[in-house]
């Protein structure tokens, strides 16, 4: 096949953004779940409302929340960088942050 080599590199990402998202969200998503169905912490109603927010709200909506929360000008974005040394705005890791929150529920 002839094709350019940008299908080439869309095909890698999304190939990568899907088995990782698929991966973590096993790895998330059981214990999660075994948390909501049989816990009794006082946190369930706060964990169910945090898990069933990508139910109420659209995709734009949800990616827009995560970008100010991850940018570099808000506590969590500049933990991220000084303390972890990771920027998720425009990355690889903010594509599959934000694919996780919106494939929890």
């Amino acid at each position: 096949m002839n094709l350019p080599s940008d299908y080439w590199q869309t095909l890698r990402l999304t190939l990568a953004l899907a088995s990782c998202t698929t991966a973590l969200l096993l790895l998330l998503g059981l214990p999660l779940a075994y948390a909501l169905a049989y816990g009794r912490s006082r946190l369930k109603p706060l964990l169910e409302a945090v898990v069933s927010l990508p139910l109420v709200l659209p995709p734009t909506v949800i990616g827009f929340y995560l970008l100010l929360a991850f940018s570099d000008g808000t506590a969590v974005g500049r933990f991220l960088i000084n303390q972890v040394g990771l920027s998720l705005n425009f990355t690889f890791g903010g594509i599959l942050a934000g694919s996780l929150v919106y494939s929890l529920p």
